[in-house]
């Protein structure tokens, strides 16, 4: 490689360097570019992480490429128009001006390419088409599945892209939940005659992970006890994570995020205090809420403020003015943001380390995107901390955040008995514009009445550590205390102390001062499903005309008879403690009158 101002880049340009790295590529961009370099093919898929430095390799590639003349212009296609406007920035580090506004006619002569969305060439794919015939074009391909999302924009980047000089392709999720074919992948059948997709490099998270590239996380999942009337007007009580129906465990899990409720509430408090901790050794670290649609991301702000004293930066993608504040937050010091869409993929911001996932997406695709926000790394010892509901897909995709996939292209269809079936469906409400009317509460006319938030678990390399407590206990700040910087082995260590010591703790409480789940099951009271079920049925109901006859939600009226009698949330109390509780509502009813 000759040496050019891409030589100097930060190898996690354009952010910070990792620890040890500062001056040279880390070495998989350095293999990845030795591989390109060898071959010179006109085709390159570059598969690595979110957050391992992508933008890196394909900018030192691009700077190759114009230096010996194989390229004369660079072209780079971006899935939004924030990313499409970071490309540029990062470019121009390195000495190569793209043009970010770039719409129709001749460029300007001082810029040496363009940088434009998927849905910009898919408008106007023969504008692109002839740019590469003029001159020798390098296409850059921004997270490629991307050009699978609708027939007319793949057909409009093959349009487009087919006579460029060189493509090259990058994705950190090479793989999709249905099978429309991404333009310029290699497709190789397997010995079982279906398609999957060939990288010519990959890096996985895995990999990144060994050389330090990108921080280990941390996933603390929080259950809890839901209710929700249904369209057919009956009352549904269920716990976050208990097997359930595919549509009871919706619910639930639409019920943990309604914001009127107290889950959410009360994640967002754990998740501000691991943020303060994680500030005590990384000032500026900041958080995260991934949020479903704007309504919901406003409310998540008004809680944030009420919560922590301190306004929170709102991003919603149809906002003039989301990607000025997604560069001023990312600039600053400040600790909240909350985002619909536009932060969910590629978009850098290398302080946050702390996420909450508030949003009813389920497709591995959106969640290792997700993710991904919170895993470059800048120093040694960093650790990103991620707040999921306990939602049993999610768990799946924690554990499985080393697992490499790829895009299969050949699917058998059996109608009922297709194993993506699902995953199809889950993958379309992924790609909505999320802060769209959908028309799902016309489908699904339900009412969220209450909901519980209770610490469960946390995941971190594969293992799962704790046991179940409440917000604000000591066993809870146990695992939200972890010091934020800390060697991956320190922090396992840390992890099995705090579960062993929790454990003991549990076991010395005298039975009437232990919540339900500290309880071991030989300790716990001997009741009839039905006998619980009838006395938390005649609380609930309680608790309704009460909320009538005051106007206060549902989850607050229970939250004050918590504080008053004690003990845990309504699915996991004695029936001592329902009996208190009514006797309880029964009074401060008594007393309006």
């Amino acid at each position: 490689m000759t040496t050019t101002t891409s030589t100097h880049l930060s190898p996690a340009f354009p952010g910070r360097a990792p620890w040890g790295t500062a001056n040279k590529l880390r070495a998989w961009q350095e293999a990845a570019m030795g591989s390109y370099i060898e071959q010179q093919p006109q085709d390159f898929l570059a598969v690595a992480t979110p957050g391992a430095g992508k933008t890196t390799f394909a900018l030192t590639l691009a700077s190759w490429l114009l230096h010996h003349h194989v390229v004369q212009q660079v072209t780079v296609v971006a899935p939004t128009e924030h990313l499409k406007k970071q490309w540029a920035e990062a470019a121009a580090r390195i000495g190569i001006r793209l043009d970010p506004e770039y719409s129709a006619g001749p460029l300007h002569k001082s810029y040496q390419g363009v940088a434009v969305t998927y849905a910009g060439v898919g408008v106007r794919p023969m504008l692109h088409r002839n740019r590469c015939e003029q001159r020798k074009t390098l296409v850059i391909l921004d997270e490629i599945h991307h050009a699978g999302d609708s027939r007319s924009w793949g057909e409009a980047c093959l349009e487009a892209f087919e006579p460029a000089t060189r493509r090259l392709a990058l994705t950190g999720t090479p793989f999709r939940s249905d099978t429309n074919p991404i333009p310029f992948v290699t497709y190789a059948e397997g010995n079982d005659g279906i398609r999957r997709s060939s990288a010519d490099y990959t890096y996985g998270y895995g990999s990144a992970l060994s050389d330090g590239v990108v921080r280990p996380v941390i996933f603390l999942s929080y259950s809890g006890n839901m209710r929700w009337r249904t369209k057919a007007g009956d009352e549904i009580e269920a716990r976050l994570g208990e097997p359930l129906t595919k549509d009871a465990n919706s619910q639930a899990w639409r019920t943990a995020l309604d914001p009127r409720g107290e889950w959410m509430p009360q994640v967002l408090g754990a998740a501000d205090r691991r943020l303060t901790e994680v500030r005590r050794a990384i000032p500026d670290a900041g958080a995260l809420v991934i949020a479903t649609d704007q309504d919901s991301a406003r409310a998540y702000a008004k809680l944030i403020r009420e919560i922590t004293g301190e306004a929170a930066t709102v991003v919603l993608s149809d906002d003039t003015g989301a990607s000025e504040r997604i560069d001023e937050f990312r600039l600053g010091d400040s600790r909240w943001m909350v985002a619909v869409r536009m932060v969910s993929e590629g978009v850098d911001v290398p302080r946050l380390a702390v996420g909450v996932y508030a949003t009813t997406i389920s497709t591995p695709l959106f969640f290792a995107q997700a993710v991904g926000r919170f895993v470059r790394s800048r120093r040694r010892g960093e650790t990103a901390s991620v707040f999921l509901p306990t939602v049993p897909s999610l768990l799946t995709f924690a554990h499985e955040m080393e697992v490499e996939r790829d895009h299969v292209l050949d699917r058998p269809k059996k109608g009922d008995d297709d194993p993506y079936a699902e995953e199809a469906d889950l993958l379309k409400e992924a790609e909505k514009q999320q802060d769209e009317d959908t028309g799902e509460d016309e489908q699904l006319k339900w009412e969220a009445l209450g909901s519980d938030a209770v610490f469960d678990r946390v995941m971190y390399d594969g293992a799962e550590f704790g046991m179940q407590a409440h917000p604000g206990s000591e066993e809870e700040q146990d695992y939200l205390g972890i010091p934020g910087l800390l060697e991956p082995d320190q922090v396992q260590m840390l992890l099995q102390k705090r579960q062993s010591r929790q454990i003991a703790h549990s076991r010395k409480k005298p039975d009437e001062e232990a919540d339900l789940v500290e309880l071991p099951a030989e300790r716990r009271p001997v009741v009839t499903h039905q006998e619980l079920r009838e006395l938390r049925r005649e609380l609930h109901g309680l608790v309704g005309a009460y909320a009538h006859q005051t106007g206060k939600p549902h989850g607050s009226i229970h939250n004050e008879l918590r504080r008053s009698c004690g003990g845990p949330p309504t699915a996991e109390a004695t029936p001592n403690q329902l009996r208190q509780r009514m006797a309880k509502v029964r009074e401060w009813a008594t007393r309006m009158k």
